[in-house]
């Protein structure tokens, strides 16, 4: 349901969405502002120099029928020296707009990944990121097209505009009087069409762009899920469904902009039918010499040019608006969790963790998930969290982390608010092992020493070995340079496990948090972690998160969760000898005294489970 809430969630205006996006893109322009006015007057220049051309072209027709021969050569140089101005001038400006403009893609796309990087841990569930890429990349190359609509389109169009208004007008009010009247015409028409007429569909056909990417994504990142149920015709049905909306959206976005180019046109041969007539109805009446006539059709072919073009230019300036506004709208979106200003590292020594009178709600929640809750983890305690599903324990570590903000109290790490600590310094302290390790496209080596990315070849190694990792490690082929694929599909489940405990024991971190690392493995590879776990808690804070109570049983304290409260704390026998207690019931139920129809009584493990009980229950 949250997905489908951020999903629906209302764009701006459209006036609101150009105002942001312009604004973001001059703030950039900002950072470069030598290079903006650089490339905007040597585009200005090399429009000039055409709008002059005209007038020279004139005076030399007007030279060939007075047969002035000494102003015919002086003309013609005049001429090429325009024309050679003009090429010098455009191809700088070209020049300087790649560097302008490659730098700007690249500072938006690295401070939108900084920025995404650093939302929410509610954000990043409630969003695809497929979709999110395919905003950021979008959004990127949308720059390039804005960059060249502005400086080297609607500005020499502008200047050539109300540069031959004015020429014009010198010449004749009359003909002045027409081009403005045409022109300001069809610039009002045509930015009315962008932006009411097209600029709308096109944002509905990005919005269903989008949510393809996001469709594509998330289906294709979870083949092997598709694949064990036989979904796949499923699946080519949902993206048909999609695709579908997406082919309804661009197709009115493209009918639009046909009809709007076809209206710019024909309004386009009514100036040039109007201006050519007033310039012929000019001669008629001996206003105008033939080099005036030819001078008016000249410029009117160059600025015909500009003119049909600025409808494009609009066009592609709306179009760009579109593809950027979902990745401008992300920089409005809070971060959820900042640094505060005066924020500190975080020191970490002994790993003592406090809960001081905490209480947490989850934003749209009125209940709070915990009111009050204190509980003090001492540095080097092996700490185990039971209970059942939705109790609080991945929130209770979650909190530890500050991956959320407590609503009242104070979560304190040797004695600091985890608040007052750049968050960081403060995760870099923690190692995690989760229930489902994710690694990346990279290789072993990487994804290791990504807890240390200084780590050297030998310190690597050395983690693998304690992970119980290095000997899988060297059978394969290319050994510790091996890419384990998209979140490490490449690799089985506990080969996984065993690279997260490596990238552990290399950051070496106070505090550890252990998300029940050995569920859904096989017996062999849960011995080898299950080793490697134990040298990994020695001499550190552990907390973990147990699913299966045998996995608890060694541990110094376990603490049991119900409710968002911790209703029983000691150890397993403690904690196993009162009958009434949840703790009791949960083994139970796992060792299948009363019967579970979930858990096979006589399986390994609840053999083992109530074997365990009975040397308890006797000592």
């Amino acid at each position: 349901m949250r997905r489908t809430h951020h999903m629906s969630v209302k764009r701006k205006p459209r006036a609101d969405a150009m105002r942001a996006v312009l604004a973001f893109t001059f703030r950039h322009w900002a950072k470069q502002p030598r290079y903006a006015a650089f490339i905007a007057l040597a585009m200005c220049g090399a429009t000039l120099t055409e709008i002059f051309v005209p007038v020279v072209a004139g005076r030399l027709i007007d030279a060939l029928v007075q047969n002035a021969r000494e102003n015919i050569l002086p003309l013609f140089l005049v001429m090429a020296a325009l024309g050679a101005g003009m090429v010098v001038l455009r191809h700088t400006a070209w020049m300087s707009i790649i560097t302008f403009t490659l730098r700007i893609m690249r500072d938006v796309a690295q401070d939108t990944f900084h920025r995404v990087q650093r939302f929410s841990t509610d954000w990043h569930a409630n969003t695809f990121a497929g979709s999110t890429v395919r905003k950021i990349t979008r959004g990127m190359w949308a720059l390039d097209m804005l960059h060249d609509t502005i400086l080297l389109a609607l500005t020499p169009s502008l200047v050539v505009l109300v540069g031959t208004m004015i020429l014009l007008g010198l010449q004749s009010p009359l003909l002045g009087i027409v081009m403005a009247v045409g022109a300001v015409f069809y610039v009002t028409l045509t930015v009315i069409m962008a932006t009411r007429f097209v600029a709308p569909a096109s944002s509905l056909s990005n919005a269903w762009d989008t949510r393809m990417s996001g469709f594509l994504a998330d289906t294709i990142s979870s083949n092997a899920v598709v694949k064990a149920f036989g979904a796949e015709t499923r699946e080519d049905a949902g993206l048909a469904r999609v695709l579908g909306k997406w082919k309804s959206r661009t197709g009115r976005t493209w009918r639009r902009g046909t009809w709007s180019g076809t209206t710019q046109i024909a309004l386009l041969w009514l100036v040039r039918l109007g201006l050519i007539g007033t310039a012929l109805y000019l001669w008629a009446r001996g206003e105008a010499s033939p080099g005036d006539v030819a001078y008016v059709l000249t410029s009117y072919f160059i600025m015909h040019g500009y003119l049909r073009d600025i409808g494009q230019h609009v066009q592609h300036l709306q179009r760009s608006v579109n593809d950027m506004e979902e990745m401008v709208a992300m920089y409005d979106q809070p971060l959820g969790i900042e640094d505060r200003a005066d924020a500190k590292p975080a020191r970490l020594t002994a790993g003592e963790v406090k809960f001081d009178r905490v209480t947490f709600r989850y934003g749209g929640h009125d209940t709070a998930l915990f009111d009050g809750l204190s509980v003090l983890i001492r540095g080097g305690e092996r700490v185990g969290l039971v209970g059942h599903s939705g109790s609080g324990k991945t929130t209770f570590v979650k909190l530890i982390q500050r991956l959320y903000d407590v609503t009242d109290g104070r979560v304190l790490v040797d004695g600091q608010d985890v608040r007052g600590a750049t968050q960081q310094s403060l995760r870099a302290q923690i190692a995690i092992v989760p229930q489902e390790p994710v690694l990346f496209h990279r290789s072993l080596a990487e994804n290791i020493s990504y807890a240390r990315p200084g780590a050297s070849r030998a310190e690597i190694e050395q983690a693998a070995r304690l992970a119980n990792a290095h000997a899988f490690i060297a059978r394969l082929p290319k050994g510790y340079e091996t890419l384990v694929g998209e979140r490490g599909v490449k690799l089985s489940g506990g080969e996984r496990q065993r690279v997260a405990l490596a990238r552990a024991f290399l950051a070496d971190a106070p505090i550890l948090i252990l998300d029940e690392a050995t569920s859904s493995l096989d017996s062999e590879s849960e011995a080898l972690i299950q080793e490697a776990i134990g040298r990994l808690m020695k001499g550190r804070t552990a907390i973990i998160i147990a699913h299966r109570l045998s996995t608890v049983r060694a541990l110094d304290r376990i603490l049991v969760f119900d409710r968002g409260r911790i209703v029983e704390d000691g150890d397993h026998r403690a904690l196993l000898a009162n009958e009434a207690g949840l703790y009791r019931r949960l083994f139970d139920r796992q060792a299948g005294a009363i019967g579970d129809p979930l858990v096979l009584i006589d399986s390994p493990q609840a053999r083992e489970d109530a074997a365990f009980e009975d040397v308890a229950a006797q000592a």
